[in-house]
């Protein structure tokens, strides 16, 4: 798919919901899905529809989601680990699990909870990349490209060090800051917010923690 593409200039397509629209457009094959990549999309002040699977304005929003292969739901809803290609970035893991005396089983079990290992990983709040670096924690250490794995991967391990020497190497306190942010989880006490979002995120990394230690 190319980067963007105008699909249409008003907020219906024929008496249809844009957002309708859209996703009857894209399960037809109006829009190509080259390794079926999720789409985003959205309506500019002109009305015209934007869309893209490599979102790079803070505007776009998740129109149609195809299931990672990195990841694989159980009947019961519970998601099982299975990466997608980790192997591709194992150097750059390994150099920044060194560089900052992470274990670089942790380092794993979070990209695999933030992105499953994909780089393009883009959702709504703005965070972005393997590690899914906000703009602010992007620029606190220098990283220009947030897409670029490498960069990602080095401050997003460089954070995570950080944030375990703050919280005394409390490994749940350190991934929730990570998720929900140092101040929130300061704001309740040095507790795992009551965030439903975050307390699943702390489990899931503490869950595929333990299984790439046995790996």
């Amino acid at each position: 798919m190319s980067a963007e593409t105008t699909v249409a200039r008003e907020e219906t397509v024929g008496g249809t919901p844009w957002w309708l629209a859209l996703a009857l457009a894209a399960c037809l094959g109006a829009v190509a899905l080259p390794g079926r990549a999720d789409i985003y999309a959205y309506i500019d002040h002109d009305g015209v529809i934007h869309l893209t699977d490599q979102p790079d304005d803070p505007r776009f929003r998740l129109l149609l989601r195809f299931p990672n292969r990195a990841t694989v739901v159980t009947p019961g809803g519970t998601p099982r680990m299975r990466p997608g290609n980790p192997r591709l970035y194992s150097q750059a893991i390994v150099a920044a699990a060194s560089r900052y005396d992470l274990d670089e089983a942790l380092v794993r079990a979070v990209i695999q909870a933030e992105s499953s290992f994909d780089p393009r990983r883009f959702p709504p709040k703005g965070a972005v990349g393997l590690m899914q670096l906000m703009p602010e924690v992007a620029k606190q250490y220098g990283v220009s490209d947030r897409r670029d794995p490498e960069d990602n991967i080095d401050a997003g391990s460089r954070y995570l060090r950080d944030l375990l020497r703050r919280f005394d190497y409390n490994l749940m306190l350190s991934l929730a800051a990570y998720n929900a942010g140092e101040a929130t989880v300061r704001r309740y006490g040095n507790r795992v917010p009551p965030y439903p979002e975050t307390r699943d995120y702390v489990a899931r990394v503490l869950r595929f923690y333990r299984q790439y230690r046995k790996m």
